[in-house]
This record gives structure tokens, C-alpha cells and sequence, in this order.
């Protein structure tokens, strides 16, 4: 079992930034793939940006240029750095991870709230 915890979250104004941080436990992190996802009220969950267990990153068009997510192998641990915020990037944010070459849904932490203020 692969449990994922997030935090960093909260209230920021916006143009400023934050960093969430992704702690995963329970398995080997590094034959992971991982993604942040965010879920505004009223609005499907969607993906924000993805980094493979290799290190190779993609993003949302909505969030190219403004977050960066990284991960450090050595602390369990997947950043997602979110820069320029905007209201609209107000959302619960949440970690997932799933398992190089495993057919599955994945792991999911319980997300972390972040609150853009105009």
C-alpha cells in the first residue's frame, strides 16, 4: 500500500507562489510516475503536471511557464512549484502516483487547499 501525503497549500494573493510538497510511503518512490491534479468547486478534476519516474515533465497549457513540478528521489517527495498564481489556479490540489507498468488507478493523497486572492 502506497500512501501519499501533501501540504503546502493555502491562501496567497494573487501573481504570488507557493510550493506543495508530496511525501509517498510504502513502496519504492522511484518506480513511480507522479502528477498533481486540481479540482476547483463545480469543475472536473484535471491534470496540471506529470513527471515520469525518469524525470520528464509535461504540463497543462493553462500552467506552462508558471509551475514547475520536480521530484526528489532520495525524500520520497514529488514539488510542485506554482509561480504567478491566479485566481483561477484556486483549487484543491491533489498528488497521484502510479506504479511504472502497473494497469491501475493509481494512489491518490487526500489534497491540499490553495486560495488565490484578486
Amino acid at each position: 500500500q502506497v500512501q501519499l501525503v501533501e501540504s503546502g497549500g493555502g491562501l496567497v494573493q494573487a501573481g504570488g507562489s507557493l510550493r506543495l510538497s508530496c511525501a509517498a510511503s510504502g513502496s519504492i518512490f522511484s518506480l513511480f510516475h507522479m502528477d498533481w491534479y486540481r479540482q476547483a468547486p463545480g469543475k472536473q478534476r484535471e491534470l496540471v503536471a506529470h513527471i515520469t519516474s525518469g524525470g520528464n515533465t509535461n504540463y497543462a497549457d493553462s500552467v506552462k511557464g508558471r509551475f514547475t513540478i520536480s521530484r526528489d528521489n532520495a525524500k520520497n517527495t514529488v514539488y510542485l512549484q506554482m509561480n504567478s498564481l491566479k485566481p483561477e489556479d484556486t483549487a484543491v490540489y491533489y498528488c497521484h502516483g502510479q506504479r511504472v507498468g502497473v494497469v491501475s488507478a493509481g494512489y491518490w493523497g487526500q489534497g491540499t487547499q490553495v486560495t488565490v486572492s484578486s
